[in-house]
Parts: C-alpha cells; structure tokens; sequence
C-alpha cells in the first residue's frame, strides 16, 4: 500500500477542516481528489506529506508514518503545492540543482537533463525562475516534484496555468508516471479526472462523500441522468416541481431545462404528458448519461 489514511482529522480552534477521514492508494494508481474551495484537499495533501501536522488519525505512505518517520516519507513523496512555492532568482538548472543537492541524488547533472526534457523545460531552461509565464512556473514546480524519482506523487492543481496543448503534455507525462508511480491529484477539472485516473475520491466539508472508480460513480446509487427539455413558450417552476420523478433542475435560459432523474424514462413520458396537459410545445429532449461533474455537484450540493 502506498498511501494508507486512517481516521485522519484536522482541527483549528472550532472548525474541523478535516474530518475523520479514511483512504488507501495502491501503486500504479492515479487517483483524483475533488471537492470544492474549503473542503479539505489541500490540507489532507498537507498532512499526508507531513508539511502540516495531523490533529489526530494516521497517515502513512509507503510504509512509513508521517508522524514518526517524517524524512523517510519525504524521500519517497514529490509534493507541488497549491501556491507552488518557488525562487524567483534562481535559474531553472541552478533551481533544481538546488533541489538535488537536498535530495543528495547521485550524477545530479543527468537526472536534472532528464527532468527538464520530460517537462517541456528545455527552451526555458536557461532563464530565471521569475521571468518565466505561470504556466512554465508550474513545469518547474512539476520538475522539482519528479527530480529525486519519488514512490509518490502528491500534486495540487498540477496542470494550473498551462495552455491547452500543455495540459495535454502534462496529463499524458503524468498517465505514464502514474503506470510506476502512485499519484494522488487535486483538479476543478473533471475531465481531466476522466482523462487521467482510475478512481476519484470526492471530500466535502471535510469528510469523504464519495471513494470509487470513475465508472461506478457515473453509474452508482447517487448517479442522475438527465434530460435536457427546450420548450417554445415559457414553462412556470411549478409545472417542473409537480414531477414525481424529477430529483432536481436548472434553468438553461431561452426556455431550456435541465432535469435530474434517477429515472430517465419514467421522467420523460412525465414531461410528455405535462407538455400535453398544459399546451406546451416541445423542441427537443435530449437525454445523457450523467457526468462526472454531474455526480460532483449533487454530492457537494
């Protein structure tokens, strides 16, 4: 097991950021770890790489406790933070060899070169940190968190600030990390989630609400499907709450909805009848599969 969570809280004053939590990351796994702004990913990503202590609960990666063994985690953890901590005045090469000298990495040289052409450096490798845009910035945060070949890779919002092609790059540097690595990321990104990982683990208000392959969320208990209904004339609220299979619904504006079901087929002959009761026409109904950021909003809702 790579990363073994158990019971994991964190506490500040009143307020538990992190409640009580519990997971596990096998190697070769590329999990997402979603939740919205104050849920709690940056602090369990925190505790987890024992850059922030645990107010109670366990964390252990790759065998070893964070609490107790602290410098035997991070040599096995590459860590990019959020904020993506880095000197300004430093020159990428210089930077990361900054970093390898911490890591104490033998023939330092070849493993920086490496580094630098996996993560798309080499152009701007010869240029001081602080000149270079947000998005190369993030590429030396990514470097630094790969340079000392790491178990684990523990990455918040790893692909923030990156152009399109480059998140592309990035994603497909981070799926083939992740065949010998254990990846655990953070994203507002859903389909980079689907992109990338094998299962997401969803957190709100500090507690787990969902843990599973991406598949079986789409598909599970809590899953929706939808349909998406466009009216030539107005429809009153009223009319969509009297649906008895109707879970929830958004107004699309230019009067399209979109309805959730756990019953699509049941909802739909409803919306039929409704339309025909109360002289509405109908443009079209489309029915979907629901997304997964579908299942993210209705378990963070």
């Amino acid at each position: 097991m790579s990363i073994f969570v158990s019971a994991l809280t964190k506490v500040y004053g009143i307020q538990r950021a992190v409640d009580n939590i519990s997971f596990e990351l096998r190697k070769g796994e590329i999990v997402g770890f979603l939740g919205p702004n104050g849920a709690g990913k940056s602090t369990t990503m925190k505790m987890i790489t024992g850059y922030l202590p645990s107010t109670s609960g366990t964390a252990i990666v790759c065998g070893f406790d964070v609490q107790q063994d602290p410098m035997e985690v991070r040599k096995r953890v590459g860590y990019l933070p959020e904020a993506n901590p880095l000197y300004y005045d430093m020159y990428v090469r210089e930077y990361l060899g900054f970093n390898a000298g911490i890591h104490k990495l033998q023939h330092a040289s070849a493993r920086i070169e490496d580094i630098i052409s996996l993560t798309g450096l080499s152009k701007e490798s010869h240029k001081k940190i602080g000149t270079l845009s947000k998005g190369y910035k993030q590429r030396v945060g990514l470097a630094q968190a790969m340079l000392h070949d790491p178990e684990v890779l523990i990455l918040d919002e790893p692909t923030s600030g990156l152009d399109p092609n480059q998140i592309i790059e990035i994603r497909e540097l981070i799926k083939r990390m992740g065949k010998e690595k254990t990846v655990l990321l953070s994203t507002h990104i859903m389909q980079e989630v689907q992109a990338m990982c094998s299962r997401a683990i969803i957190i709100n208000n500090g507690q787990i609400v969902a843990n599973d392959t991406i598949d079986k969320l789409q598909q599970g208990q809590n899953a929706l499907g939808t349909l998406t209904v466009t009216f030539e004339n107005e429809v009153k609220e009223e009319l969509l709450t009297g649906l008895k299979h109707l879970q929830r619904y958004e107004n699309l504006g230019s009067n399209r909805w979109k309805l959730y079901t756990q019953a699509p087929d049941d909802l739909r002959k409803e919306v039929m009848q409704m339309a025909l009761n109360n002289d509405l026409n109908i443009s079209s109904l489309q029915s979907d599969i629901q997304t997964l950021e579908d299942v993210f909003r209705v378990l963070t809702k």
